[in-house]
């Protein structure tokens, strides 16, 4: 990895203060080779890392002139902050700025413009699929993708849906997710008690009833086989009350959300790994999940479905099982295969861990990050 540069200063730009499954966000902001400032907040960021704010939008001078626009039909919250925000950018020599979030990049395109920094935008996800963001701000995308030097996706997927939105596809880099091989290396599948390990919030995307559902048909075959299920979100409690439903409570357990050492602790003692995500009725779909990177990371089978950066990762056959969105039949059969077959999971989660090791460590992913962001200043 290239050694830190301290002249040059990036600003990293996040609607919210990275939550526990942003974890991408938190590497970008720890691992890039650069002076790194964080602001956060929407659709204007206003407040630093450390809790700080960058103006004071609530003095006299701004309460004044919040008044005189507001009687003009202006929006001076709007265009005082960017101009609180213009001002932080150039007090602090900032050579560029990366929007996490397509959405949260439309904000700022005017004020990088009027600065003269290039806009790197780092898309995660729903804010290249969900109808709502799309109806939205998705609006004065075809303007971002004009303004915006870079456009970084983590999938082949999110690729040509840019294409689609109209992106121009010399402006849009694939780069996935990458992790730290060593905090979750030592799964021992072939001997390990046939536990199935599944990481990710409870959203629709996830799609977690169906991974009970699968789940219920293996215990059919493999009365033995256990459902470890870690994450928080708001299909937690339908999740577990369609455990009850389904009478299988003495088989699954809900962890609630966990820290990485825990994680990596699950997973290597574990079968193999599950996780059926779909794309929603409402358009909203995954990037890359970085718990699929992480269960292979730790020579884990992975047992999934065709879904966005998904099928980039998992090797059919080689690596895992893939499946149908929403063929829960499917899901489950792959599963009663590894919960029947230790050595083929011990196989299957070599291949999966040599593919991780080669194409998706953190230490490749920050650096072809690092790589896009020095040729949009100037440096490449």
């Amino acid at each position: 990895m290239v050694e830190e540069n301290s002249k040059h200063v990036i600003c990293i730009v996040s609607p919210n203060k990275a939550a526990y499954s942003e974890t991408f966000i938190q590497a970008h902001i720890d691992r890039l080779p650069a002076k790194i400032i964080t602001l956060y907040g929407y659709p204007i960021p206003n407040q630093t890392g450390n809790g700080e704010y960058i103006g004071n939008t609530s003095g006299l001078n701004f309460r004044i002139q919040r008044t005189i626009d507001k009687r003009r039909g202006g929006n001076s919250d709007q265009k005082l902050r960017e101009g609180i925000l213009r001002r932080y950018l150039s007090r602090n020599s900032v050579r560029a700025l990366m929007a996490e979030y397509g959405h949260s990049a439309v904000a700022l395109m005017e004020v990088c413009k009027n600065v003269g920094i290039p806009l790197i935008v780092h898309f995660h996800g729903h804010d290249a699929y969900s109808q709502k963001i799309l109806g939205s701000e998705g609006q004065s995308y075809p303007d971002l993708f004009r303004i915006a030097s870079a456009l970084v996706v983590v999938s082949n997927d999110m690729q040509s849906q840019l294409v689609k939105l109209g992106a121009p596809s010399e402006k849009i880099f694939v780069n996935p997710y990458g992790v730290e091989i060593s905090q979750f290396a030592g799964a021992n599948p072939e001997n390990s008690e046939p536990i199935f390990i599944s990481v990710g919030r409870f959203v629709d995307k996830k799609a977690p009833h169906l991974t009970i559902l699968a789940f219920s048909f293996v215990l059919k075959s493999q009365p033995e086989a256990r459902l470890i299920m870690i994450g928080d979100g708001p299909l937690l409690e339908a999740s577990k009350q369609l455990a009850y439903a389904i009478d299988i409570t003495n088989s699954i357990e809900f962890r609630g959300a966990c820290d990485h050492n825990q994680v990596a602790e699950e997973l290597r003692s574990a079968r193999a790994f599950v996780q059926h995500s779909l794309k929603t009725s409402y358009g909203d779909s995954e990037g890359t999940p970085v718990a699929v990177l992480e269960a292979s990371a730790a020579g884990l089978p992975v047992v999934a479905t065709r879904h966005a950066g998904i099928k980039d990762v998992i090797v059919d056959g080689e690596s895992g099982f893939l499946v149908e969105e929403r063929d829960i039949n499917g899901m489950a059969q792959a599963m009663s295969h590894l919960a029947k077959d230790p050595v083929l999971a011990g196989l299957f989660g070599k291949s999966g861990q040599e593919r991780v090791k080669r194409d998706y460590s953190i230490e490749k992913s920050i650096d072809n990050l690092w790589g896009i962001i020095r040729n949009c200043i100037g440096e490449g």
